[in-house]
């Protein structure tokens, strides 16, 4: 075809049109949520928390076991980007402390040592690892200059780890979970909500008294029982699927329930019915014609329940019934804030919760935001 009849067939398509132009509804979804300025700042700020997870290692100065028994404690150490001692100039470097004794007590001391920088360099040798899994190296972030040296930027826990590294990792654990965990109770509920509305009938009361049933338990004394039936000796990738799974086996019930009401409302729809006597398969008529119209209020719903998620989990591994050590999660490191002596003597302890709040928050905000501009009737 020449350029000539190609333009004529698109000027007779916006002659068609009546010279409007359509947006999908995908794009009218982005742009209802872009002017959700929360949501938006809100999904960054997640797309970061899951970038760090992503590459933990990279990030980590310090392996997140690698414990230091003469560093019980240690204070959060400040990182300054230019030192002014001999002139001003770009050097960074963390302020450096003196381990003492309390005479009484025999409690540890860190007194600020003025006359000793730990220098700080990008960019840094360390442990070894494999980025993303696949590529064997030693190169961190940034980390000290001289090996064999150490700072924490967020402090250092009983056993001398450091905390940085340690919340960084966590990250791997707790987001990931909240991710597997909603994608398996979604995959549950539309299967099972589709099927309840689809065909009704029989079908439809006996799984709807199954979701009444399991909304009737008591949600954490079920988890806490469900959870201490493991056993204690398995190992980390055991435990943390074996509490995605116990977590994903609850939280289905809501998304069918609204699952099978729109399901309920379409199955009576022209175009379903034109599908069905186009001879279309069942199958095709619920995942190639229904389930597509309800793609948005899923993502919606999948953002929302994500918080959940990540609060169940920090929750059972607090209680100690979930991730145990030496597994490493967001729960597992707030149980070292159990303690009121800990607490007492290292307050930085509590800096997994801060990260759990951001977290949150953040997924709430976004699902927020994602509901409001999935929904067409919204203003």
């Amino acid at each position: 075809m020449s350029e000539t009849n190609k333009t004529d067939a698109t000027v007779n398509m916006a002659n068609l049109r009546g010279g409007v132009e359509y947006a999908s509804q995908w794009r009218l979804m982005w742009d209802r949520f872009r002017k959700h300025r929360l949501a938006l700042v809100s999904m960054f700020i997640v797309l970061a928390f899951y970038s760090i997870a992503l590459i933990a290692e990279f990030l980590a100065p310090f392996a997140p076991d690698e414990a230091d028994a003469k560093k019980v404690f240690h204070p959060p150490q400040m990182i300054h980007l230019f030192d002014t001692t001999n002139g001003f100039k770009f050097a960074p470097y963390a302020e450096a402390y003196t381990l003492t004794r309390d005479p009484e007590t025999l409690a540890p001391i860190y007194v600020l040592d003025k006359e000793h920088k730990v220098a700080v360099t990008m960019f840094a040798h360390g442990f070894k690892y494999n980025f993303l899994g696949l590529i064997p190296t030693d190169i961190h972030l940034f980390g000290p200059k001289t090996h064999g040296e150490t700072f924490f930027v967020f402090g250092s826990d009983r056993n001398g780890r450091d905390m940085f590294s340690r919340i960084i990792y966590g990250a791997r654990f707790t987001l990931s979970l909240g991710l597997i965990g909603v994608t398996l109770s979604v995959t549950i509920g539309i299967m099972l909500g589709g099927v309840s509305g689809y065909y009704g009938g029989k079908i439809d009361w006996v799984i709807q008294r199954l979701v009444e049933y399991i909304l009737s338990l008591p949600t954490i004394p079920i988890w806490l029982a469900l959870a201490a039936a493991l056993p204690k000796n398995w190992p980390p990738h055991l435990q943390y699927m074996a509490v995605t799974v116990i977590i994903s086996l609850i939280g289905w019930t809501h998304l069918a329930r609204v699952i099978r009401g729109r399901f309920l409302s379409m199955r009576g729809e022209v175009f379903v019915i034109a599908a069905k006597l186009d001879g279309c398969s069942e199958a095709r008529v619920i995942f190639r014609h229904m389930l597509p119209s309800l793609a948005s209020h899923i993502i919606a719903a999948v953002t929302l329940a994500i918080p959940s998620m990540v609060l169940a989990e920090t929750s059972l591994s607090f209680l100690g019934l979930g991730l145990q050590p030496p597994a490493i999660s967001w729960g597992v490191l707030l149980k070292e804030a159990q303690n009121i002596r800990s607490i007492s003597a290292a307050p930085w302890l509590f800096l997994p919760g801060a990260a759990v709040v951001m977290a949150v928050l953040s997924l709430n905000f976004m699902g927020d935001g994602l509901r409001d501009a999935a929904d067409p009737y919204s203003h």
